[in-house]
């Protein structure tokens, strides 16, 4: 599973380390969800192959908010995430962001959970954006979320 967030934020360019800001979910509904056994640090995203997972951008331009990013680079940006996933090949893509899946791939009526695009034989979903700017979505719900793809995975 590579898990793909829309770009750095300030906080994750000053550590290296993706999702670092307090406030971001992905960590709690990353374990919630149940791909890890426990809470993980930012700080421990090294330990994530161990479970079969990793991370990447869709742009690796940080900013302190997505929506200064260009549709330039977005599209930019998912024509270099198609290219690592081919060369990668992981089961699935999971793109933490719908609006950034959309820009990325330019499908406008992509929707929260499976899509029907496909690279190569990886499979991608679309999750919610864990930022806590995104409040459309409680842990809760994204953690139901992320749970239906660690169920389909686990299918496939």
């Amino acid at each position: 599973m590579l898990f793909c967030g829309i770009n750095p934020g300030l906080m994750t360019a000053a550590t290296g380390h993706h999702f670092a800001r307090p406030g971001n979910r992905f960590w709690p509904v990353l374990h919630l969800s149940g791909f890890t056994p426990r809470l993980m640090k930012p700080s421990e995203q090294g330990e994530l192959p161990a479970y079969g997972l990793g991370i990447t951008n869709v742009v690796a331009r940080a900013t302190a908010r997505a929506d200064e990013l260009t549709a330039e680079e977005y599209a930019e940006g998912g024509r270099l995430l198609t290219a690592k996933v081919e060369r990668l090949r992981p089961r699935w893509l999971a793109v933490v962001g719908v609006t950034a899946y959309r820009a990325a791939f330019d499908d406008r009526k992509a929707a929260i959970g499976p899509q029907d695009r496909r690279i190569g034989d990886t499979r991608v979903w679309a999750l919610p954006n864990p930022s806590g700017l995104n409040a459309h979505w409680t842990a809760a719900t994204m953690a139901e979320e992320f749970g239906r793809l660690r169920e389909a995975a686990a299918l496939a």
